[in-house]
């Protein structure tokens, strides 16, 4: 008996220990997310006093989509869409907790070491934001010092994990399984009160770049546009064809997509803002304000913009009523001259405020077009996030070449001299927006009735206009639809075809062809390196 009960306690005392042990690296992993917790409710505040885009988050992330492949970034704009940098931030989140788990189960072990690894969480998002384009010295700062932070704490809270040995046992008695356990009661005080004090820390900080927000916010409110001195001519009552399912005419600032590389939408404060033209072949450099561009003659144009990652038959298009300076007005100016009258500079390198880069040819800039530098939107001052206060829009090209957003430098240059941030990633240098039409209506898979169905949708082919839209059906021969009335060779046009629907699977196909004589291509290409070709196709059930 005296034989069992010794093997009885001996087992109880093991699977204590094991109990134990578990406990302690159950906790351990929960020390480290506390000290991750920690490292980024510190660096959120101190990025209130640095700049948003300090954070690490935004700094790791950013140089992420820095060295992403035009593949990898191609497929997450088409997967994800305008959500791809949510995708990319709860990423970087996920793959964040994972490492600080493990670095305090490391610690658990070996303290100075865990809390060393922290440190190299510190220093990736400090190398990460100094890199950045528009990195400054203090960017590393918020990294710096919440991991500093954090990895008093996680040295902290595993000092708390040490193992307290149990009294020694009475006469007769084996050891408990108590030997080895450790202060809980401790522990949970310490943990609950760093991540009270980290996440007081990390409201502050919001807090505090949501006062900043918010006066940069009443500075755009303030702000009321003069009227254009060359006013965009009406819409023709004809250009919008009001049928239920097709894309409007122009598109609302709320609907109008955005795809750009900015984790965090930069608030320029406009009083602060300054555009600066330099480089090659300017023989009078110019400093301006934005009231500078408010005071001088503005126009006003409807345009069409298309992004380089819209596949065939993609949301990134949009048309909207633009007011701004003429560019080419500013270029000559600084005595700037288009290649063809003998300038030297080909490039025009365009930078925002984010580090973006972004070349446009300076012929076709200069060549009559209504080139903006844009300071409204469809009535209104730029949203922030299609780049509040001052962006180009060109018509004709596609936005890698010309839309640079929240811009505050203009270099002219020439290509061979300098490639932009997307040339350097394998796109082309000059991108002229192909011809591209769509079906708006019937969607993919629907099941209309057998019948007249309005198969209607836009076309696009910016500074050469759309002169005719054909629709066939299961291959057969192609029928001309009606096209809407133009408002303008620089925006899309709508169509419809009234289609004769039979009972059945059906495949509807559309072509555009444009001003210039030119079909669009049947040939399917993707995105890359200067945007996508091949005719939509919906397929539908009529019932």
């Amino acid at each position: 008996m005296t034989t069992d009960r010794y093997v009885s306690q001996k087992q109880g005392a093991s699977s204590g220990s094991r109990r134990s042990r578990w406990a302690r690296a159950a906790f351990a992993a929960l020390s480290g997310l506390i000290a991750g917790f920690t490292a980024l409710c510190v660096a959120e505040l101190v990025a209130a006093a640095v700049r948003p885009e300090a954070g690490p988050v935004t700094a790791v992330g950013g140089a992420v989509i820095d060295r992403t492949p035009p593949a990898v970034k191609d497929f997450a704009v088409r997967n994800f869409g305008t959500d791809d940098k949510l995708v990319l931030q709860l990423g970087i989140l996920v793959l964040l907790a994972l490492f600080a788990m493990a670095v305090g189960i490391l610690a658990l072990r070996h303290r100075l070491t865990g809390a060393a690894a922290v440190l190299v969480f510190g220093v990736v998002g400090a190398v990460s934001a100094a890199g950045r384009p528009e990195g400054r010295p203090g960017d590393v700062l918020p990294s710096a010092v919440g991991a500093l932070v954090a990895a008093g704490v996680l040295y902290l809270l595993t000092g708390r994990l040490a193992p307290v040995d149990a009294p020694s046992p009475a006469a007769g008695e084996t050891e408990a399984g108590e030997q080895g356990t450790f202060d809980r009661r401790g522990f949970v005080i310490a943990a609950t009160a760093a991540a009270a004090a980290s996440a007081g820390a990390g409201l502050l900080g919001r807090q505090l770049q949501a006062n900043r927000l918010a006066g940069v916010s009443a500075s755009r409110g303030d702000i009321v546009l003069p009227a254009p001195g060359s006013p965009a001519r009406a819409i023709p009552g004809g250009a919008d064809l009001g049928i239920r399912g097709l894309s409007s005419f122009t598109t609302p600032n709320k609907d109008f997509y955005r795809v750009d590389t900015a984790l965090v939408v930069p608030r320029v404060d406009a009083d602060r803002w300054r555009l600066r033209i330099h480089g090659k072949g300017v023989a009078r450099p110019l400093t301006l304000g934005f009231q500078d561009l408010l005071g001088r003659e503005l126009i006003e144009r409807d345009i069409t913009l298309t992004c380089v990652s819209n596949q065939v038959g993609g949301p990134y298009v949009g048309t909207a009523r633009w007011i701004g300076v003429r560019l080419a007005d500013l270029l000559r100016e600084a005595g700037v001259k288009s290649p063809s009258k003998g300038g030297p500079a080909d490039q025009i390198v365009a930078r925002s405020v984010d580090g973006m880069t972004i070349g446009s040819p300076v012929e076709e800039v200069m060549d009559g077009r209504d080139a903006l530098l844009a300071v409204g939107m469809n009535g209104e001052p730029l949203p922030f996030e299609h780049g509040f206060p001052v962006r180009m829009v060109v018509p004709g090209l596609y936005g890698y070449v010309s839309a640079c957003k929240w811009i505050q430098d203009i270099e002219l240059t020439t290509f061979d001299a300098y490639d932009a941030y997307w040339v350097e990633r394998d796109w082309s240098r000059e991108a002229p927006i192909k011809t591209q039409s769509r079906i708006d209506t019937p969607r993919p898979f629907a099941a209309p009735r057998a019948g007249t169905v309005p198969v209607a949708g836009v076309a696009w082919a910016q500074h050469r206009g759309i002169a005719r839209v054909e629709v066939r059906v299961d291959g057969g021969e192609w029928h001309t639809a009606r096209l809407a009335e133009e408002a303008g060779r620089d925006t899309w046009r709508q169509w419809v075809w009234e289609w004769p629907a039979t009972t059945g699977h059906h495949t509807l196909e559309v072509r555009a062809t444009d001003r210039t004589g030119v079909t669009q291509t049947d040939k399917r290409v993707g995105t890359v390196p200067n945007g996508a070709t091949g005719w939509h196709s919906v397929v539908v059930d009529v019932t």
